[in-house]
């Protein structure tokens, strides 16, 4: 196997403001005390939870979640984690999260929320954890050696029982070792997910493994609904979740949560978070039909068919799933993705574009690395239209929970 330190291409963490490029002293807001945190989760109200928890906690699914580590002993993961399931050839480190933002996603998928700490959106899931390498976060050479590749750690999750891959991180350039890692794992009927990305505000710029065929690509939404102004766009961009003003572990030393945290990674975690709630509810159902129930049911304007490359198919929306009992999925072998996977990832002119011809790996220049800023949220502007829909209950003002939401809309096909 290649060493870990020749395939991380400088990956970096796609949200929550943790990861490598993306932890700005200056942009962290004061930290958070355990008690208040759950106040901040604004999401969960707005995805009514309470009524879909009713139906299903994500109980029985696991979620391999490929970062820099998961901390198994914090209040809300106690008995969360199986890390006995992770294989020796990548278990380095697993339980050892040098960053605190592996932690914070897996919280984000399957947190208990006891002491205080982040509840997940599927607090019934559990999380089967993989340590690979952000470059500016783990310096140390000889852990660095150790520590497995991101192909290496997607291999080891297609092959464990693990059905959901949950990828929040990303690199501007791709590897072929790792985009076969990414179509083995597809062949084995592992539904994968990963962050589009957060350099929107400085150049837009194509993220792996997000763009690579067989992966939903996440964008990130605010509590209205906007498309995050950092949140990179394309016609990779599968589906939107909230990914703004939230708290989250902010280093290694797990001491406090910080607020104001934000990014492709956090509304990653959620999205994989939405899929086990809904596995979990139809345990029979594949990786596509999961894929293809949060893609129909999706809060959007536009057609079905004609998907934006701002927000893909649209908010995650998993309650409009579970409340519908005579939901009818596509057929096993349907894949939702089909036209994507066929045409591959396009630049700004229409023309495609692979992973070896994707722009070089690049260090991100300090700005938001993902974070918002201490102003607030605001949409990403490229002279597009916003406009304002109606899915639902108009006393609910936020489009994941089925109300009134702003988007910006963009054509991949004009």
């Amino acid at each position: 196997m290649p060493s870990a330190a020749r395939t991380v291409r400088r990956i970096s963490a796609v949200g929550s403001g943790l990861g490598a490029l993306a932890l700005l002293a200056g942009a962290l807001a004061p930290s958070a005390a355990a008690a208040d945190v759950q106040s901040q989760q604004w999401y969960l109200s707005a995805m009514r939870t309470d009524e879909m928890w009713e139906v299903s906690t994500g109980e029985g699914v696991k979620v391999a979640v490929i970062d820099s580590g998961v901390n198994a002993d914090t209040p809300s993961l106690k008995g969360q984690v199986l890390a006995d399931e992770v294989p020796e050839s990548v278990a380095y480190g697993a339980t050892d999260d040098y960053a605190g933002h592996g932690t914070t996603m897996a919280e984000l998928i399957a947190g208990t929320g006891a002491g205080g700490g982040l509840k997940g959106l599927a607090p019934g899931a559990k999380i089967v954890p993989y340590r690979i390498v952000f470059d500016a976060d783990l310096k140390d050479k000889a852990e660095i050696s150790k520590t497995a590749s991101s192909a290496a750690a997607i291999r080891a999750a297609a092959d464990s029982d693990a059905k959901i891959i949950n990828m929040s991180f990303g690199s501007p350039g791709g590897s072929d070792e790792e985009e076969a890692a990414v179509k083995y794992a597809y062949e084995k009927g592992k539904l994968l997910i990963a962050g589009v990305g957060n350099d929107a505000e400085r150049k837009s710029l194509i993220g792996y493994p997000a763009a690579y065929p067989f992966v939903v690509g996440v964008a990130a939404s605010d509590e209205s609904g906007k498309v995050a102004k950092f949140s990179e766009h394309g016609n990779y961009v599968d589906l939107a979740a909230p990914g703004i003003n939230m708290p989250g572990w902010c280093d290694e030393t797990f001491r406090d949560y910080c607020d104001a945290l934000g990014g492709t990674s956090a509304a990653t975690a959620l999205t994989s978070a939405a899929a086990a709630l809904v596995w979990s509810a139809h345990p029979d159902w594949t990786a596509n039909q999961v894929l293809g129930s949060l893609i129909d049911t999706a809060g959007r304007d536009w057609a079905r068919d004609d998907p934006s490359t701002y927000l893909g198919y649209g908010l995650i929306r998993p309650r409009k799933v579970l409340e519908d009992s005579d939901y009818k999925p596509v057929s096993a072998d349907t894949d939702p993705l089909a036209r994507e996977n066929a045409t591959g990832v396009l630049d700004e002119s229409g023309k495609p574009v692979t992973a070896s011809t994707s722009p070089s790996p690049e260090p991100s220049k300090e700005g938001s690395g993902g974070q918002t800023s201490a102003a607030g949220p605001e949409s990403e502007e490229s002279g597009n239209t916003t406009v304002w829909v109606t899915l639902g209950a108009a006393a609910v003002v936020l489009a994941i929970g089925g109300g009134a939401f702003a988007v910006l809309r963009n054509r991949r096909n004009a």
